[in-house]
């Protein structure tokens, strides 16, 4: 008998009929001429034949890049075994613009190594962080790399916006699960939607990223209003403070389209020129629908918002179906306000503390994130009796004190939004960071907030968390 070993897995060329008569007689072992095959990937006795397939392109890959020799501990085998062009391709592109950025030559080896540590690696990291693979049974690192990659492309086409890796993981784990929508869901009408749970922004995106940073993305809807050209001043300003890219979306609103005098194309020069004017990068993309339904949908794909502050109806009814309201309740990602005026320096901010509440305690997050890495500085004030103030303080303190984050604190009683006007102008405060709404949509509604209570005559920009 003549056969070829590779791996684990004999294929027999010449003596069928004598392995199958063994076979018969139980026999244990049987004589044959063994020639054994080199292989960069074994096979196992068990691989049916797609899986040796799927291993043979494999093969065929590492003699191309010779990733094994590399990185010895990689594994890139696929079901989709079809698709090692691809990543031969991202190594490709990897390479131009590694000898792009360094300016000189950048050899196969280097680059194969690159790519696996800078492209390959965090995607591998963020598909086992997320637990990804339990949506795609039967599927390995490498497709989910593969997949993700397709995603990533699909969004931006639909988007009109570059779409980053964290983003495409978080929204394909999103497809994947399938969520009971309780009654809740079924009372409420969609413009009373309280929308994701407080802090889920930060567990999405900004718990997946390497860098850390908060603000990465910042949605900036645009219009025919003067109104919305200063929300995209102050995005800019945020922009060059953090080193984000800001993402214009205009969106036409079809029944009303006879009004609005600015064409799209008109809006994205518009935005591109005062973009590269500062310096800042930004994208640009245009949608048709409802204005307040397409900023909350397109939020999810953004770290935040910037919108003008257009004042909060006086009457029940007008706030059941006012867009802003619909944007601060639903949206998933922190709003910072722009008020009437021009763009001032963002150099001290005022925290107003309630405790006790998860919004309060993601908008406690970022007010240390900012004081941290942008050197702002912090006053936090708390409204109401003694024992409840101090009590909410000392959390704070805590809290600042772990983070290494120097504040002034202030305990106050009465009307807390009168409060609130009064310490900011007191100590001079440039803005305001507050957390979401304390109450749910229907008590917002009936009675207002006290969000919606400053709006009419805050005079500076206020960051609302969730």
């Amino acid at each position: 008998m003549k056969c070829i070993r590779w791996g684990d897995a004999y294929f027999v060329i010449d003596g069928n009929h004598r392995v199958s008569v063994a076979r018969q007689m139980e026999v244990p072992t049987i004589s044959a001429y063994v020639t054994e095959v080199k292989t960069r990937v074994p096979l196992s006795a068990d691989d049916d034949p797609d899986e040796i397939i799927c291993k043979a392109r494999y093969a065929q890959f590492l003699e191309q890049s010779d990733l094994d020799k590399l990185r010895p501990d990689a594994d890139l085998l696929m079901t989709f075994c079809g698709q090692y062009r691809l990543i031969l391709e991202h190594v490709a592109v990897h390479r131009h613009y590694m000898g792009l950025e360094q300016q000189r030559f950048i050899s196969e080896e280097e680059a194969v190594a690159s790519w696996y540590d800078n492209v390959y690696q965090p995607v591998r990291c963020m598909v086992q962080e997320q637990g990804i693979l339990r949506y795609f049974p039967n599927r390995t690192e490498a497709d989910m790399y593969v997949l993700l990659a397709e995603h990533r492309a699909e969004l931006a086409e639909v988007l009109g916006w570059a779409v980053s890796p964290e983003t495409a993981v978080t929204e394909l784990a999103k497809e994947r699960r399938s969520l009971l929508q309780g009654l809740w869901t079924a009372v409420l009408p969609p413009l009373l939607d309280s929308g994701p749970p407080p802090g889920s922004w930060r567990l999405d995106r900004v718990s997946k990223r390497p860098s850390g940073r908060l603000f990465d993305d910042i949605l900036i809807p645009m219009g025919a209003n003067p109104a919305d050209w200063r929300a995209l001043d102050w995005g800019i300003a945020v922009a060059q403070l953090g080193q984000s890219r800001l993402l214009g979306l205009h969106v036409v609103d079809e029944e009303n389209e006879v009004d609005n005098v600015f064409a799209p194309e008109v809006v994205r020069e518009e935005f591109e020129r005062r973009c590269a004017q500062a310096g800042v990068a930004g994208q640009f993309a245009v949608e048709w629908g409802s204005v307040a339904t397409k900023i909350v949908a397109r939020s999810a794909y953004a770290d935040g918002i910037v919108l003008p502050v257009n004042y909060p109806p006086e009457t029940v009814a007008e706030r059941t179906v006012s867009g802003m309201q619909v944007i601060l309740r639903q949206c998933p990602r922190p709003i910072l306000t722009a008020p009437p005026g021009g763009v001032r320096p963002l150099s001290h901010a005022l925290l107003a503390y309630g405790g006790g509440r998860t919004p309060a305690e993601e908008a406690l997050f970022v007010a240390a994130y900012l004081a941290a890495h942008y050197h702002i500085r912090l006053s936090v004030l708390s409204v109401g009796d003694k024992i409840q103030t101090n009590k909410a303080l000392a959390r704070v303190r805590d809290y600042l004190q772990q983070a290494d984050v120097p504040a002034d604190f202030y305990a106050e009683e009465g009307e807390v939004e009168e409060v609130i006007r009064q310490t900011a102008v007191t100590t001079q405060a440039d803005f305001l960071i507050v957390g979401s709404f304390a109450y749910g949509p229907l008590r917002a509604v009936l009675f207002g907030s006290v969000i919606n209570r400053l709006l009419p005559t805050f005079e500076k920009p206020i960051l609302v968390c969730r």
